[in-house]
């Protein structure tokens, strides 16, 4: 990387920080929303943790890594919706007339969304750890934790950008906030997946990729270091960030080939 695109991409990501902070709406619900969710289903679900062969004495420990991944979701909401913005505003187009690579655009973009993304997974971590959960792998796991947490943001925040370059349009946006939180509920976010009943809910849990990011989340709380769970954990959100980043750059290159 050119000292030039490093500068792009500081810039851009500084941008990307600022308005995020100056807009409160984008940055409460997502804090609180997957905290809140957070109580109620561990207080709710409590009694789930008497099935046999349930991994955990608590279920807010087992509950708490769902936390994380629909904190980025918000994630790519807000990154998606900032684009279309700046599509729609016509600061795309005007950023089209400069020197600028598309490279940098997509890294700044992602690198404010990324920032964000930490401190939504500090947030959540620490108010897991205010209520009373053990992390069996201690420092070092809540460590690999934040940063599995912060791909997944990443991952999720490249096809925020994708999406907003294919339409243009922040309503399009979050009209993909549904989809994705059905991809929430039919994983294993509940219950284990060996656990659940129903054939055809545990086959879609199982196809599900949202399942094993929040299993090798889970792993790190309540089992220990699952070398399996965290590869696949691992390997699907950087697969998740290659696709993404993949998809927004053949967008990219169409939406400045029609400015």
């Amino acid at each position: 990387m050119t000292n030039a695109a490093a500068i792009q991409i500081g810039q851009l990501a500084q941008r990307s920080v600022v308005r995020t902070l100056r807009q409160p709406v984008n940055i409460v619900p997502a804090l609180l929303f997957p905290v809140l969710l957070l109580a109620v289903t561990a207080g709710g679900l409590s009694s789930a943790t008497r099935l046999p062969g349930f991994p955990s004495d608590s279920y807010l420990d087992f509950f708490l890594a769902f936390s994380f991944v629909q904190g980025a979701i918000f994630a790519t909401m807000n990154a998606g919706s900032d684009l279309a913005k700046d599509i729609q505003t016509g600061f795309l187009n005007r950023l089209a007339l400069t020197p600028l690579r598309g490279s940098a655009l997509l890294g700044g973009h992602l690198a404010g969304a990324v920032l964000m993304g930490l401190v939504q997974s500090v947030f959540y971590l620490a108010v897991g750890l205010a209520a009373g959960v053990e992390i069996v792998t201690g420092v070092p796991g809540a460590l690999v934790i934040l940063l599995l947490a912060v791909i997944i943001v990443a991952g999720f925040g490249a096809i925020g950008a994708m999406l907003a370059l294919r339409t243009g349009t922040g309503e399009a946006i979050q009209g993909m906030f549904p989809l994705f939180f059905v991809l929430l509920f039919l994983s294993s976010m509940s219950l284990p997946r060996d656990l659940i009943e129903s054939d055809w809910f545990r086959a879609l849990a199982t196809i599900n990729p949202v399942s094993y990011l929040i299993e090798a989340i889970r792993s790190l709380i309540i089992e220990g270091w699952d070398a399996q769970a965290l590869a696949l954990g691992f390997g699907i959100a950087i697969l998740i960030v290659a696709l993404g980043l993949a998809g927004a750059a053949i967008a990219l290159r169409g939406r400045l080939a029609r400015t």
